[in-house]
């Protein structure tokens, strides 16, 4: 089956749920590893002008809020997000279904917190809407192991595409010579390579 690339032009940048408290749910791979992928992402998605959609859920319980990084990358995807109150699916939320579909993006890319339970089912739902879906694994993570491998198996069954952070943004930038590229480099250098061989905070 022949997918179309992810562009800067075609796709959209959808981070679920990256909130403290859902962050301190997730064993199954470094917390900081976790952190610094979702700033890549998020400053990739400025970086291109793509369009950047934030959500939360239940901010005021154990979730917590959004990460402050995201704040500070992006204020005003971060004041505009969408907030869930308890709807398990974000893809079933009326006011983040009518954000993405503002996009009139159909190649969706998608990370967040928790794998197993905040990512797989929009993911699945706007696959079997006809959006092509890209989750990035490395950007969320869930409490086990094996619940993140068996949420993994059932998206990818379901026809979603599993990526990392650094295959994904090498997609988006297509050469590292041209000004998405060149900016993208950057990004990948300064929160995600800079880090490695690193012990884990």
């Amino acid at each position: 089956m022949k997918t179309e690339k992810f562009t800067a032009t075609n796709a959209a940048m959808l981070l679920i749920d990256h909130q403290v408290g859902t962050l301190s749910w997730c064993c199954n791979i470094p917390q900081e590893l976790i952190k610094n992928n979702t700033r890549a992402l998020a400053r990739a998605a400025k970086a291109l002008d793509m369009p950047l959609i934030l959500t939360s859920s239940m901010e005021e319980y154990t979730q917590g809020p959004l990460l402050k990084d995201l704040e500070e990358i992006a204020p005003e995807e971060y004041a505009r997000r969408v907030k869930r109150f308890g709807v398990v699916n974000a893809w079933d939320d009326p006011n983040y279904k009518a954000a993405v579909m503002a996009t009139g993006r159909r190649n969706l890319i998608i990370a967040g917190l928790t794998n197993d339970v905040c990512i797989v089912y929009p993911a699945i739902s706007a696959v079997e809407e006809g959006f092509s879906v890209q989750v990035v694994v490395d950007a969320g993570g869930s409490p086990t192991q094996i619940a993140d491998e068996t949420a993994l198996r059932r998206m990818e069954r379901a026809g979603v595409t599993l990526t990392s952070t650094n295959q994904l943004i090498a997609e988006l930038a297509g050469s590292w010579t041209n000004e998405g590229g060149s900016k993208l480099i950057q990004i990948l250098f300064e929160e995600v390579l800079v880090h490695l061989g690193k012990p884990s905070a």
